[in-house]
This record gives structure tokens, C-alpha cells and sequence, in this order.
């Protein structure tokens, strides 16, 4: 009887190694399986969502959070300022670009959009690299690197600039008190065997005082271990791109693994940083080890150190991860388009922009426009018939052209540019001033950033008109000649026809026009050349309803003031 209950006790004990096993392996298959349909999906996802206009809808945090990159690493270059990049409404262009699936990529295609190239070397190396993937053969290599990239992730409510700068930003008080703590704790632990009575007090002390500074330092950093994981995720990304054999992929590739040859002492470091919170048997013991060690917080702090030490070597691995998921993006950008065109663009001096079939990209059936001009561009015409938008729509396309290296053209031959605007202004009412002063002050702007340099695109829409005629006109061609006749091409809307005389020596003139047909206007937003020759103003005054007095008194005064040159009533 002892023998058989020896051989039940024996095989019980098989029995539950067997069950445990089993479990081991059966959590192990399931988790796989997850892993696998997961990665179907979001290669359905991606091979769906590839040259189509994204559908993703932002909230307004974490839209704002993603210009985060570049205000915090601007620098004395040129860039897109607020005021152009507003006018422009490159947010939307931004959204129907963002063709990302990490926070590295949508934060560079972000400052890349906001930072005009003058180096036709960076615009050649992109253009490979957009070629690269927008080449159906490289359709399998191209969506692997995207599912790693959506491996990488976006950060949650914190952009990963502000996870990178607070980071290294931070004042530690060094890793010397954790060190004496543990001294004195496993010093205690060790009198316990020589003098119990005394050091089982100092050890409860020692545990006591480990434990709560524990938790008081914690709390003041473990925002941060988050920042900690998603730089071990890029570099670990890093280094598998860095093994990619894509000859496209060469200039970046060789500077992502000399950088992350570098940063490879992190990945050691960061070991005893947990952020998973994944609740296993090996993390809950872990967490007691670190409670009573410190460890991850040692390791914090050298982190910190390190990652000051190395902040130029992160941002450059930044950089290089984002170009290439940005360089994706825009490949799905061209394939979304009805047509696109790679730009030539000349290192010249003053006007010099010619473009067959210019569209803007947000326009449902877009009217395409084709200009040919070496001088600066004056345009008229009436109201809602298409000057505002075609001014957009030559700025916007500079801006890609220099960023991108894609205009929404058939062909496309320009200077490089430092493109500015002045066109959808508004009342400052915080800082209470005025419309015309804001308006004369984003003029001055202009005025103040010309130089021998790169040569300036500016667009102006109703220049001046926060004031009266008389002064409007007078002021208004005098800005226009000062910009006209230094290292400027400027593009101007006015309703203003006395201008189109004034400034015909030295502004190329161009309308658009309407046709009213059964009371109603129709516009075909064709441009022609020449000033404008009708008016529209009155006539959409009896369209909307208005007594027929009103408007044949109107009609009648403006008849005189064209015949007499004053104004009655």
C-alpha cells in the first residue's frame, strides 16, 4: 500500500507538471495567434488605407501635440511661419497627407511640411526614397517596414518631443542616496544573524525608509518611464531597418546604425524599467525587487544622465526613423492624387514661376490653372470667383515642392523659395488691435525678412483692406511696387482695378470671371489674362432678394462716380 501511494503521489505530481505545461504552452499558442491576427489586420488595414485620403479623426489635443517637434527644435532656418502655415490651412493638407502609424513619423512629416529644403541633394534623396515605395513591386518590403512602424506605436496624451525634451530635461539629485540605503538595509539583514534584538530594529527602519522613499521618488518620475520604452523601441526598429538591403535606404540606414550603436547602453540600463505593467509572476517579483533596491530608479537617473550626454545622436535617430516613414506617407499621398508632378526648381534670383494644370488637393473636381510668368502677378475679379483659392493654391504647391518634392501639377518649373503670405487675417482682440493693424503688420513682416538671398514668394489677398479707398489704393501700390522690384515675386488679389493701371509696368495682370444666367452667377474659376472688366457686387444684391430701389439707386451712384469721379447720393 505505501508503494502504490507513493506512485499515485508520483504521478499527481506529473500530473500537474503536465496541466502546468500544458497551460504554459496553450497561453503561448493563444498569445501567437493574437500576435498573428493582429498583424493580419493592420496589413489589411494598411493595404485598404494605401492611396486613399486618411479617414482618421483627431481630437484638438492630439492634433496640437504633433507641431510639438518642431517648435521645440526650430532653429535659425527658414521655416513656414504661423501666419502662412494658417492661410494656407496646411492642417488639412497635413491631415490628408498623414499616412503614418507612429508618433516618429506623423511629428517629422509635421516639422518636414514646415521646413522648406533649398538643397536639391535632400530633395533627390527623398524623391528616391518616395519612388522607392510608391514602386508596386516594393509592395511587400514597404508594408512590413509600416507594420513595424505601427509596432513603434503613437504616444497617448503626450507628444514624443515633450517625452524626449521634459526627459532629458529633468534635475536628478543623483543615484547616492539609494546607494546608502541599500548599504544600510543588507548591512542590517547581516547583524540580524550577529546581534537579532538590535538590527531586526534597524532592518523594519531601513525596509521603512527604502519603501517610502521609494514611492515618494517614484511618483516625481514614472511619467517618464513611458519615454524610456518607446526610445527602446525606436532604436530596437533602428537596428532591424538598419539591416534592410534597400539601396534607397543606404544614407539613412548607415547613419541609424552608427546611432544606435551608440544609444545600445540603454537597452541595459533600461532593463529594470518597467513600464509594461503586464502583471505576471516575473513582473510582480520584480516589483518587490525593485521596492527594496531601487533599481529601476538607479537606473533612471543614468538614463537621464545618458540621454543628456546623447540628446544630438536622438534627435538624429529621430530624424532619419521619420524621414522614412514621412517619405511612405508621401508615396500614398501621390496615389491618392489625380495627377502629380516632380518639380524642377532653379537656384534664380526674383520672379521666376511656370506651371501647366495647378490644382489644389482639399478641392472636390478642382479647376486646374496653368501660369507662365516672370514678374510679379496682380489678380482681379469678382466676388467668390476663384482669386483667393488659385493664390492658395500656387502657395501651397511651392511649399510642397520644397518639402516634398511633389506638386499637384503637370509640370512645374520655379525658383527655390521663402514663401509667405498674408491673406485670411483677423482682429487681434486680446492684444485689441485692430484689423488694419494686424493686416500692416503681417505686411511688414514680409517687407522686413527680404534679403539678397533666397528670393521671396509672397501672396497678399485684398491688400489694405481695413481702410479707406483713397488711402488703401495709395498705400497698397506702393507696398506692391517695394515688393515687386527687390529679390520678390509677388502674388496679389485686389478688387481694386485702379491698381491694375498703376502697377501694369512691373505686375502681370490676370481676372477670372462669372456669367449670370436665369439669375443666377456662374462661375468657371478659369484664369484668363488681363484685368477684370466686370462687377458683380450690385447684381448679387438682387440675386439674395434686395428691392429693386436699392439696387437701382446703387447702380445709378457708382455710374456717377465712374463719369464724374465723386461720390453722391
Amino acid at each position: 500500500m505505501p508503494n502504490m501511494d507513493r506512485m499515485g503521489d508520483k504521478m499527481e505530481r506529473w500530473m500537474i507538471i503536465a496541466i502546468f505545461f500544458l497551460l504554459v504552452v496553450g497561453v503561448y499558442v493563444y498569445m501567437e495567434y493574437r500576435r498573428r491576427q493582429n498583424r493580419k489586420r493592420l496589413l489589411e488595414k494598411i493595404r485598404a488605407s494605401w492611396g486613399e485620403v486618411p479617414e482618421r479623426e483627431y481630437t484638438l489635443d492630439e492634433f496640437g501635440k504633433i507641431s510639438h517637434y518642431f517648435r521645440k527644435s526650430m532653429d535659425e532656418s527658414f521655416s513656414i511661419d504661423d501666419i502662412t502655415w494658417n492661410d494656407l490651412e496646411m492642417d488639412d493638407v497635413f491631415m490628408c497627407m498623414n499616412h503614418t502609424y507612429s508618433s516618429l513619423g506623423e511629428e517629422y512629416l509635421y516639422k518636414m511640411l514646415r521646413k522648406p529644403v533649398f538643397d536639391e541633394k535632400v530633395l533627390a534623396e527623398r524623391e528616391k526614397l518616395i519612388s522607392y515605395f510608391q514602386n508596386p513591386q516594393n509592395r511587400e518590403k514597404r508594408e512590413k517596414i509600416q507594420v513595424d512602424y505601427a509596432g513603434i506605436g503613437r504616444t497617448n496624451r503626450i507628444a514624443m518631443a515633450d517625452y524626449l525634451y521634459n526627459f532629458v530635461g529633468l534635475e536628478t539629485d543623483g543615484n547616492a542616496k539609494h546607494y546608502i540605503q541599500i548599504l544600510v538595509l543588507l548591512a542590517s539583514f547581516v547583524g540580524i544573524f550577529f546581534y537579532p534584538q538590535l538590527f531586526v530594529l534597524i532592518f523594519i527602519f531601513a525596509m521603512g525608509w527604502s519603501i517610502k522613499t521609494y514611492y515618494d521618488d517614484k511618483k516625481l518620475v514614472e511619467n517618464y518611464f513611458s519615454c524610456i520604452q518607446y526610445l527602446l523601441l525606436m532604436t530596437k526598429f533602428g537596428a532591424d531597418i538598419a539591416k534592410l538591403e534597400i539601396e534607397e535606404l543606404k544614407p539613412y540606414a548607415e547613419v541609424i546604425a552608427q546611432v544606435c550603436r551608440k544609444l545600445k547602453p540603454m537597452n541595459k540600463k533600461a532593463f529594470w524599467i518597467n513600464a509594461s505593467g503586464s502583471g505576471s509572476m516575473v513582473d510582480l517579483f520584480m516589483d518587490y525587487f525593485r521596492l527594496v533596491f531601487h533599481v529601476d530608479l538607479i537606473a533612471f537617473n543614468s538614463l537621464v544622465k545618458y540621454a543628456k550626454e546623447y540628446l544630438h545622436d536622438i534627435e538624429n535617430l529621430i530624424d532619419q526613423l521619420g524621414i522614412v516613414e514621412s517619405c511612405i506617407a508621401v508615396a500614398s499621398f501621390r496615389e491618392s492624387m489625380s495627377y502629380y508632378a516632380v518639380p524642377k526648381l532653379l537656384h534664380g534670383k526674383g520672379a521666376h514661376f511656370h506651371a501647366d494644370n495647378l490644382y489644389h488637393p482639399m478641392i472636390e473636381e478642382p479647376v486646374a490653372n496653368s501660369i507662365h510668368e516672370d514678374r510679379s502677378v496682380l489678380v482681379t475679379g469678382s466676388n467668390a470667383s476663384g482669386k483667393s483659392t488659385f493664390l492658395k493654391t500656387v502657395a501651397l504647391n511651392a511649399v510642397l515642392a520644397q518639402t516634398v518634392n511633389t506638386v499637384l501639377a503637370e509640370s512645374y518649373e520655379a525658383n527655390y523659395y521663402r514663401v509667405f503670405s498674408s491673406m485670411a487675417l483677423r482682429d487681434d482682440l486680446q492684444g485689441q488691435e485692430s484689423y488694419y493693424i494686424v493686416e500692416i503688420k503681417s505686411l511688414k513682416r514680409i517687407l522686413d525678412s527680404i534679403n539678397e538671398e533666397a528670393p521671396i514668394l509672397c501672396f497678399v489677398d485684398e491688400v489694405l483692406r481695413g481702410t479707406n479707398t483713397v488711402e488703401r489704393i495709395s498705400a497698397s501700390s506702393h507696398i506692391l511696387q517695394n515688393l515687386s522690384s527687390r529679390n520678390v515675386m509677388c502674388f496679389a488679389a485686389t478688387h481694386d482695378i485702379e491698381l491694375t493701371h498703376m502697377l501694369e509696368q512691373i505686375y502681370s495682370n490676370y481676372h477670372f470671371s462669372e456669367e449670370i444666367m436665369d439669375d443666377d452667377i456662374l462661375f468657371n474659376y478659369v484664369l484668363y489674362k488681363g484685368r477684370a472688366t466686370t462687377r458683380n457686387a450690385i447684381k448679387l444684391l438682387g440675386i439674395m432678394g434686395y428691392s429693386e430701389e436699392i439696387i437701382s439707386q446703387a447702380e445709378q451712384t457708382a455710374a456717377r462716380f465712374l463719369k464724374e469721379g465723386t461720390w453722391t447720393l
